[in-house]
């Protein structure tokens, strides 16, 4: 099947790279002249352009006959090296066009969202630039023809992560947040790379060398049976690809980035951290999904990572005290179930969650900055309570959100969650041990998420005064898109409905397009096998467990019938002072990773300090003595054979000179005397 050549796809990463040209160029200046509005309208408008755009790609996908939905713009030939070559080319089909619209989509939100929530900073317009900057590197990312490309988006969304988290500067303790982030993702990042040489050399070695995802699929089957280094060539590429994934997207046990990341702002957060960037590794082994589908030992890792991530993340989040370090540890969690269903080969379902949990995870954490708005900054759950009727908009969407999250019935988060449970369930690749983590997860969200809603809304007032100044609902700028999100957070889970619960599952029919050929083959016995009674069966547990949690939850905080307290002593204190130190992984880290390399740099230091300079010291002294030597033998035995020399013929020459004396007579009688003596010569 050929693509659609079409010419306007660039202009989707383009408009916000526009935006943030001008305000990073000129932005100061605009702010300075004409005021933080000009500024705003400069970052916004560009990525308000791009979902126009995006909305008019999805239309046109619409309109086309579903195996002919791809469309391509090539904008240059980018590498002619050898087998290699690469163009700077954008694909737009089904899968592409669904993060297209989320980027574009919450991300314009958002963008609005920090139009009001970054007002008055002096950097505002170095806040939207990086902003803009950021949103033209993962529409890269995500439009991508090929893994080259890709991994340019890819660094991009990590520089400007970087630059984002580390915004305010002038504290340390976000720079030093923001150094975390990156340097995580480089280790994540390295694999990815190796990842891709890897597949380009099989391929290149069975005639095939690309790195365009459409020819590496049509390709892909030249490398079953293909060994390097001993590994399958599947599982091994696979399985480096996954390395990057864990990076980017916070699995374990590269997770540890995304929790310190919360030192930037609010917006940051829900941009980066719950909509975007997170979820590239997501998006990534999607798109690569017929190549995990060759490498069933990956398969098995990636649902094994995610299921763990996402059970230890939810148990971490019991205990945050921070509003916004709750959300974080709940992004972690959930992506370790969009995990779980790629694991598992549930493709559609992990792309799915990736959507619902763009809306509700967007909506908590703006939400949770609209109450440390009002409350001046404040972020510790502990100093809030009784908020619902002074943020009555940001209380009912967070509740929206909340609820999504906690896999309420009928919300966007029941109808993603429920559908990967069930796949973990009856997948070949799956199991009641996976189904078991997952269901354990989904308690545990209810009980966190029920916890923070109490708390921050609902009790007793624990706020401090702030100087007198009252608790205010938040502007329209950052209430409206709350609003927005938290209607797709209880309504977008109704585009994918399963069969199994009366849906036509729309979503799952426009992604069939880019999943249905590689199906592995048994997860197609088991949709056939579909017993639609123990799905609702597995669903009731699930709920039930969900609403357990969230009950337990309810007696602590805001029944008080159990003591948090004494919740906390249990065994000792020693559960609750592993979760609260996040299992210590910070710590065992620093241990090895951290002092091992303070160690080697030590070293290091030591052994130039002490070998190499010496070396190169003891060499300059060695030359020193040995020009000495030479110095003096120069002067005393060189020197002085040539002085001697000259000495000695100066002598002659004077001795000689006295012959001369200028007497003819004299000279007469030598000549004589010479004549005479050589005449008796020859007579003898």
């Amino acid at each position: 099947m050929d693509p659609v050549a079409v010419t306007s796809l660039r202009w989707i990463p383009l408009l916000p790279l526009l935006g943030a040209l001008v305000n990073g160029l000129a932005g100061k200046a605009i702010q300075r002249r004409v005021g933080e509005g000009a500024v705003a309208a400069i970052a916004v408008a560009p990525v308000a352009a791009a979902f126009a755009v995006s909305l008019a790609v999805f239309a046109r996908l619409l309109a086309l006959d579903p195996s002919r939905r791809v469309l391509l713009d090539v904008v240059w030939r980018w590498l002619d090296v050898g087998a290699l070559r690469v163009d700077v080319a954008l694909l737009a089909d089904p899968l592409s066009t669904t993060l297209l619209l989320v980027v574009t989509g919450i991300g314009g939100l958002i963008h609005v969202y920090a139009t009001a929530y970054m007002r008055g900073d002096d950097a505002y317009w170095r806040f939207f630039a990086y902003l803009n900057l950021f949103t033209f590197a993962m529409l890269v990312l995500v439009l991508a023809d090929n893994l080259l490309l890709m991994f340019v988006g890819w660094e991009g969304v990590g520089f400007c992560s970087w630059a984002l988290i580390g915004f305010w500067w002038r504290e340390p303790v976000n720079t030093t947040a923001g150094n975390k982030a990156f340097i995580v993702n480089r280790v994540g990042d390295a694999g990815f790379v190796l990842g891709v040489f890897a597949l380009f050399w099989a391929l290149d070695a069975a005639g095939h060398g690309t790195v365009a995802f459409r020819e590496i699929q049509r390709h892909a089957a030249s490398l079953d049976g293909a060994v390097l280094w001993g590994v399958p060539v599947a599982t091994l590429v696979t399985l480096l690809l996954f390395v990057g994934a864990t990076g980017k997207s916070a699995q374990f046990p590269l997770h540890v980035w995304l929790p310190d990341a919360m030192q930037g702002p609010t917006p940051v957060s829900a941009l980066i951290h719950a909509a975007t960037m997170v979820t590239a590794g997501v998006y990534m082994i999607a798109r690569l999904h017929f190549l995990y589908a060759m490498a069933p030992a990956t398969l098995a890792v990636v649902a094994g990572i995610g299921a763990a991530t996402a059970l230890g993340a939810a148990t971490i989040a019991l205990v945050q005290d921070d509003i916004k370090r709750v959300l974080a540890y709940s992004t972690v969690s959930q992506l370790g179930y969009m995990f779980l269903a790629l694991g598992v080969g549930a493709w559609t379902a992990g792309v799915f969650h990736l959507v619902t949990h763009a809306f509700f995870k967007a909506c908590l954490f703006l939400g949770a900055g609209s109450v440390i708005h009002a409350l001046h900054h404040e972020q510790d759950m502990r100093g809030m309570g009784d908020l619902h009727a002074k943020l009555p908009v940001t209380f009912w969407t967070f509740l929206m959100a909340a609820l999504a999250l906690g896999g309420t019935p009928l919300t966007a988060g029941f109808f993603s969650k429920d559908e990967i449970l069930w796949h973990a369930w009856s997948s070949p690749y799956g199991g009641t041990l996976l189904w078991g983590v997952g269901v354990a997860g989904a308690a545990l969200t209810a009980c966190y998420v029920c916890r923070q809603v109490l708390l921050v809304f609902f009790g007793e007032s624990r706020a401090d005064p702030h100087h007198g100044e009252p608790v205010r609902e938040s502007p329209a700028a950052m209430t409206g898109p709350l609003v927005i999100l938290a209607a797709g957070a209880l309504l977008v889970g109704f585009l994918g409905v399963p069969d199994g619960l009366g849906g036509a599952n729309p979503f799952a029919a426009w992604l069939d397009a880019v999943f249905a050929s590689e199906h592995i083959d048994a997860a197609h016995a088991a949709e056939a096998a579909h017993d639609v009674r123990l799905e609702w069966a597995l669903m009731a547990v699930s709920v039930a467990m969900a609403t357990g949690g969230a009950g337990v939850a309810y007696l602590i905080y805001q029944a008080r019938a159990l003591s948090a307290d004494a919740v906390a002593g249990i065994a000792g204190g020693a559960p609750y002072r592993l979760l609260v130190h996040k299992y210590w992984l910070d710590e065992v880290y620093w241990a090895t990773i951290g002092r091992g390399v303070r160690w080697l740099a030590r070293a290091g230091a030591w052994f130039d300090a002490r070998v190499l300079d010496g070396v190169v010291d003891g060499s300059a002294l060695v030359m020193r003595a040995i020009a000495r030597l030479e110095s003096r033998f120069d002067a005393r035995v060189v020197d002085g054979f040539v002085n001697a020399l000259a000495d000695a013929t100066w002598a002659l020459g004077g001795r000689l000179r006295r012959l001369q004396t200028g007497n003819v007579n004299a000279y007469l009688y030598v000549v004589v005397g010479a004549v005479a003596l050589v005449l008796i010569a020859r007579i003898f």
